[in-house]
Parts: structure tokens; C-alpha cells; sequence
């Protein structure tokens, strides 16, 4: 396994009267494990061509010849927001922590909001003649991806002509005649078939997630076979017991259920997980956020919100489940000799310690420090990231999220709730209503 998953500090029998009692997680798991032979049935018959991604190679054959063509340019803007976007780069933060990519592989640009300033720098600043442009909408009709590409595309076209404008543009949305087809038709470029039975929030193992890290130099071949080694024994198990991602379920729905815990944390150690946070929030809150049902996912980064977040943790409403997220960071780093110390005692804790002593220090005393305060903590390790580990812990939060929907009985793919504010977005603009008019 390429993850270790802990939850003895999330029971009673550790953390006392906020905890889970055994036999409640025993009780939740028992029902987790209906959900079994519906997971190998959506595999089965096709329903959830997410099962079935892991074990595929067919698509990024096909996908190969246009990350080649986009890897030779300087820049790839990615248009699209939610899952369309926060997959991809959560997979980039493993090459590219900000200051830039690969040697040889273009910067990757991902686009998620509406912002005119934030575009009109990005037009400013980048050499469109020498910039990709991937466009991502599942429906095709996602009005913020809309918006964005309907407005970059004269930017484009002043800089590379008509002509050769479809060079530069590659769409990604569902084999059906929708708004992002039809431009993309008129323009002449590749139109990318986005399987309308994988939902965005799910999509990162799809060519969603895997054309801009093909483009950005990863092995995606790895990601899924990371992913594979927690999809696999799922499939293949009689009862839930034993399955970390069925066990994470069932902790966080029994601790909601008989402790009132209504919001889940996580909080990586490790600044390559950031995005793979912020991917985890979306994920869980819109997949289980129905009928009154869900928990409130919060992103923290160790040790930054240490100094922010921490204090309420500890010394706030005791409403929260943990998740700490710990990479072995032991030795990485220059160790600080004891000269540059200048013989300051006060210091001497640093004394032939390197950052990544101290980064390991800090997410373990965090962890144990929760634990102490009676906080209900889960403890994940990772030995190294990579791209398998990533496959992996994105497929175990996706499972986990899966058995999650079927302990509350409630639908992980849809979303009604987000249509209303859709709707009514519409509705505004056709009527161009001044914002000082509206109502709340």
C-alpha cells in the first residue's frame, strides 16, 4: 500500500467522549459493505467509466499526439473551473511549485474564474503566438469557461490569424451539440470527447486531469497505477473491513451521526498537496452536500495555518474530525550547522537539523497535540509523492467519498443545488439588474 491510514486517535478509547466508538464504526462499516457489489456493478455494466479508467491505456494513446504538439509551445492556458480545473493541477503541483515547469515543458496556466483584471493580465503578459489554449466543460455550456474562451479568442486571433487560430486550441467537452462544440467547430480545432458519465469533480483520471500533466511531463501511465492499487482490492474484497477508503467513510458519518462532528479538515504537511486539498473540498462537499446530509470540508496546510487555524482547533467549538496528511520528511534538507547558531542556546534545537526534520517535527507534535485536546484525528503517511502516490490518494478520497453517498443514501454525481444560483446568474445577466438592486 502505498499510503498508511490511521485511525485508532479518532475513537473513544483514545480521544475520549468526542470519539467514535468501536462498535459504531464497526456498525457503519457493515453497511459500507453493501456497497460493494454495486461498485462492481457499475464497473460491469459501464455506469461509472471511473472504475474503469485505472486498467485503461487505450485513451492516452490517443491523447499522446496532441500533448506532443502542445508540449512544444511556451505557455498552455487552461480554461475551465471546478473539476475541470482543480484536477489538473493538483497533478502539475508535482512538478511545478511555482516556479515553473520542467525544463523543455511549457508553463501551465490554469484559468478558474471570471475575474476581467486577472485575464486582461494574463493577454498582457504571455505570448499568445507562442500559448496553447485547452477549453474544458463537461455540459459545454459552463457559462465562466464560456465567458473566458469567447474573450481570449480575439486576443488569439489578432496574434496567430485566422487561419491558424485552431493550432492553438484544443476543447474538451460531451459528444453532443452544445455551445463549446459548436465555437469550437466554427474555429476548425480538436473537439476532445468528455465522457458524460464521468462527472468533473471525478474526472481527474480522464483526459481532464491527464492531458495537461501529459503536456506538463508527468507519467500518467504511474497516476493510474497508483490509483489501481486502491481501486483493485475494493473490487475484489467480500466485506468493507480492512479498506481504508471505506473506513474513512464510516468514521466521518458515524462521527457526524452520534457526535454532531459536522466539519472534516485536512491538512497536508507538504506544499505539493495543496491543490490536491483545495481538489479534496470540492469533491466532498458537492458529492455529499444533499438533503440536509454532508459535512463541511476544510482545507489547512501544515504548518502555515499552525498559525492560523490551530488555535480554533484546539480552543474552539469541538465540531471537527482531523485529517493529518504526512509525508516522511526526515533528512531532506541542508542540516543548519551549529556555527551558523552564532552559540545561541535558544537555537540549539536546530542544531544539525534540516527543514524537512522540522516539517516532520511539526505535522507529528500537530497531530499529537490534537489528540491530546480530545479531537477526533486521523493520521494518513505517505513515504515519498510521486506520481503513484498521488494516483493513489486521489482514487482513495474518491472511493471514500463513494461509500460516504451510500452510507447517507444520497447520489454522489449530481448537484441540484448548484442550478438554482446558475439559473438565476442567467437571469441577471439577460437583465443586466445593478447588484445594488438585487435582493438577498
Amino acid at each position: 500500500m502505498l499510503y498508511s491510514h490511521r485511525i485508532d486517535d479518532a475513537l473513544d478509547a483514545k480521544v475520549g467522549k468526542r470519539g467514535l466508538p468501536q462498535v459504531s464504526l464497526d456498525r457503519e462499516l457493515g453497511r459500507a459493505g453493501a456497497a460493494l457489489d454495486k461498485f462492481r456493478r457499475w464497473k460491469a455494466d459501464g455506469t461509472l467509466p471511473l472504475l474503469s479508467l485505472p486498467g485503461r491505456h487505450d485513451d492516452l494513446v490517443e491523447l499522446k499526439p496532441h500533448a506532443e504538439r502542445f508540449a512544444k509551445l511556451e505557455h498552455v492556458v487552461v480554461l475551465g473551473t471546478g473539476g475541470s480545473s482543480l484536477g489538473g493541477q493538483t497533478l502539475l503541483a508535482l512538478k511545478d511549485q511555482g516556479f515553473g515547469p520542467l525544463a523543455g515543458r511549457p508553463k501551465l496556466w490554469f484559468m478558474d474564474n471570471v475575474d476581467p483584471s486577472t485575464l486582461a493580465e494574463l493577454c498582457a503578459r504571455l505570448p499568445l503566438q507562442r500559448t496553447g489554449l485547452i477549453v474544458i466543460s463537461k455540459s459545454g455550456s459552463t457559462a465562466e469557461t464560456l465567458a473566458q474562451f469567447l474573450t481570449l479568442l480575439p486576443e488569439f486571433e489578432a496574434k496567430v490569424g485566422k487561419a491558424k487560430l485552431a493550432d492553438h486550441v484544443v476543447a474538451i467537452t460531451e459528444p453532443s451539440d452544445n455551445a463549446l462544440s459548436r465555437i469550437a467547430g466554427r474555429i476548425g480545432c480538436p473537439i476532445l470527447d468528455h465522457d458524460p458519465r464521468v462527472g468533473g469533480r471525478f474526472s481527474v483520471l480522464s483526459l481532464v486531469g491527464l492531458l495537461p500533466a501529459m503536456i506538463g511531463g508527468l507519467d500518467v501511465e504511474a497516476v493510474r497505477a497508483g490509483a489501481a492499487s486502491v481501486l483493485d482490492p475494493v473490487l475484489q474484497a467480500g466485506d468493507a473491513r480492512g479498506l481504508a477508503p471505506a473506513i474513512g467513510a464510516a468514521l466521518s458519518i458515524g462521527l457526524a451521526r452520534e457526535r454532531g462532528i459536522g466539519t472534516t479538515v485536512l491538512m497536508p504537511y507538504c506544499d505539493r498537496l495543496g491543490y490536491f486539498a483545495f481538489w479534496y473540498r470540492q469533491l466532498w462537499a458537492e458529492s455529499l452536500g444533499k438533503g440536509g446530509h454532508g459535512t463541511t470540508p476544510v482545507r489547512a496546510m501544515g504548518t502555515v495555518d499552525q498559525h492560523s487555524q490551530l488555535q480554533l482547533y484546539l480552543g474552539g467549538p469541538s465540531d471537527k474530525m482531523f485529517t493529518v496528511l504526512i509525508l516522511d520528511t526526515a533528512g531532506q534538507g541542508k542540516a543548519i550547522p551549529a556555527a551558523a547558531l552564532g552559540g545561541d542556546k535558544s537555537l540549539a534545537y536546530l542544531e544539525n537539523r534540516s527543514l524537512g526534520d522540522l516539517l516532520l517535527a511539526e505535522a507529528d507534535a500537530t497531530a499529537a497535540t490534537l489528540v491530546r485536546n480530545g479531537r477526533p484525528t486521523r493520521v494518513m503517511r505517505i513515504a515519498t509523492l510521486d506520481e503513484r502516490v498521488m494516483g493513489a490518494l486521489l482514487m482513495h478520497y474518491m472511493l471514500e467519498t463513494m461509500f460516504a453517498a451510500e452510507l447517507l443514501g444520497i447520489d454522489a454525481f449530481d448537484q441540484p443545488a448548484v442550478e438554482e444560483g446558475k439559473v438565476l446568474t442567467r437571469q441577471y445577466l439577460s437583465a443586466r439588474v445593478p447588484s445594488t438592486r438585487r435582493q438577498s
